[in-house]
């Protein structure tokens, strides 16, 4: 079974994955962002977004699917805005018989940049991707559990997944 937590960057994801992690026995965490980091260091072509190399999304897609075969829980914190994109890894996913359950974790923007703001290692980058993200998510179009994290504890989020992954199970 694959757990895909998305949100804007600062929401929270990678956080939540970690608890999640300690608190959902075999289970790991796979960062397709590591792919993409790979990508945009080795292809010749740059682009803005390694999102928008298909080679990513092929490759976290076969990467996935060849996780969910060894019986763990894999928790992926990524933030997916484009929702053709989701469906090429996700929506495949599930196509192939894969168990996803997909949760987007949502704030006020004002409450995103104040998380950046608190990590200190933020980006330009994660910050001018701010209003995009909350606007993806706020269209219906996505297959997903909403949860609303604005005046939420690490804790009570966990605890909410933990509850509702065990009720979708």
């Amino acid at each position: 079974m694959i757990i895909w937590i998305n949100g804007s960057f600062g929401v929270g994801k990678t956080t939540i994955a970690e608890n999640l992690k300690d608190r959902i026995t075999n289970s790991k965490i796979y960062d397709p962002e590591k792919v993409g980091m790979f990508l945009y260091k080795t292809l010749p072509e740059k682009k803005d977004d390694f999102q928008d190399y298909e080679l990513w999304r092929t490759i976290n897609y076969e990467m996935l699917k060849e996780l969910d075969k060894h019986n763990e829980v894999i928790i992926v914190p990524m933030t997916i805005t484009n929702l053709q994109y989701y469906k090429d890894i996700v929506g495949r996913l599930q196509r192939g018989g894969i168990k996803v359950l997909h949760f987007i974790l949502t704030a006020d923007k004002e409450k995103i940049i104040s998380r950046l703001n608190a990590r200190g290692n933020s980006t330009e980058w994660a910050y001018r991707q701010v209003d995009r993200c909350v606007t993806a998510f706020q269209n219906n179009s996505f297959e997903c559990q909403r949860i609303d994290t604005n005046n939420k504890s690490i804790v009570e989020i966990c605890n909410y997944l933990i509850k509702t992954i065990n009720n979708l199970l």
